[in-house]
């Protein structure tokens, strides 16, 4: 794909971060996965949730709901920068890059709106219990969050005011918004479907069964062979549907306990996050994808983000017996 200035000047600021060497010179045996960093998250206790990112800041935004805290990390100086504390469980976040503003999920109350600049109180909206994922769509101006026993909230980024939802089967996970058409998917594991959504009509539009697969929580879009990818955890495997019709594509076993998966469309990729402990890695092979790769992890770091940008995988560890939470940093090879 093609560099701005933008995006050069964040991956050298980024590559500061003990790069191990350049890929050009590395060998067909080098991993998938490269660890180059570990930034540590000082007095964050308990589980994380899921991250977002601002870009032109180096900026990363972390869930740390077992402190009721949104954790900051400055992704340049390589270090935490403040943990916001006062929040109700913190599960999903968004930034809106337009408006400037941070969205937290919090599943106590609602969402909470910080702004970008120096990250100061900015407003709530109410929406009840269990507010989780949150997805951005800079281009139409719309926030949409997950929350409750079966709901999508739509928010308008210029007025912070909820202007729709949703209705669901029941609670939705994982979401994605697809970029080429008006739809929406969503994961609603609790009643064994993938939902479709019409983000115009507010409708949902289909369903589709899982085939005896539950736990359905991580979810991305494969947006180049046009196909939805659901990770399962009973049994742990990635799902792959034709996302034309939720026609089942194929299947490929996974690590357990999976929480995020990510595409990787610069090496036709997929990034797989596990509390087992691990991250597979997956490389598109005709209508299925093959595991080329296994990373060993720590047990509990389910939570990731892909970066295309800069061009690396974050992972959030939590603090667990010896280990001590932080982000670590991966960078893909070659």
């Amino acid at each position: 794909m093609g560099w701005s200035r933008g995006s050069i000047a964040m991956v050298a600021a980024v590559a500061t971060i003990g790069i191990a060497g350049a890929a050009a010179g590395e060998g067909a045996d080098t991993p998938a996965l490269q660890l180059e960093a570990k930034i540590p998250l000082t007095d964050v206790r308990g589980r994380i949730d899921h991250m977002a990112v601002d870009l032109a800041r180096q900026r990363l935004f972390v869930a740390a709901l077992g402190r009721d805290s949104l954790a900051v990390v400055d992704l340049k100086a390589q270090r935490l920068d403040r943990l916001i504390s006062g929040l109700r469980e913190p599960q999903g976040i968004g930034y809106e890059p337009t408006t400037d503003m941070v969205y937290v999920a919090d599943a106590g109350d609602g969402s909470r709106l910080f702004k970008g600049a120096d990250l100061s109180p900015a407003g709530s909206i109410e929406l009840g219990s269990d507010a989780d994922n949150v997805r951005v769509d800079s281009k139409a101006g719309r926030i949409f969050v997950g929350h409750g026993d079966g709901a999508l909230a739509l928010l308008d980024a210029a007025t912070h005011k909820s202007v729709g939802s949703v209705a669901l089967k029941a609670h939705p996970e994982s979401f994605q918004l697809d970029a080429n058409t008006d739809r929406i998917f969503v994961n609603v594991p609790n009643a064994d479907s993938i939902d479709v959504v019409d983000r115009i009509s507010g409708k949902r539009i289909a369903s589709w069964p899982t085939a005896n697969r539950s736990a359905n929580f991580a979810m991305a879009l494969d947006q180049a062979h046009q196909r939805v990818l659901v990770a399962f955890r009973r049994p742990a495997e990635l799902g792959v549907f034709s996302a034309a019709d939720g026609s089942p594509v194929a299947s490929v076993r996974t690590c357990n306990d999976i929480d995020d998966v990510f595409v990787d469309s610069k090496r036709d990729r997929i990034y797989i996050s596990c509390g087992e402990g691990f991250v597979d890695v997956l490389a598109a092979e005709g209508s299925s994808y093959r595991s080329i790769g296994r990373v060993a992890t720590a047990v509990g770091a389910r939570t990731s983000l892909f970066l295309p940008e800069l061009d690396r995988l974050l992972l959030a560890v939590p603090a667990r017996f010896t280990t001590a939470a932080a982000i670590w940093v991966f960078r893909p090879s070659p």
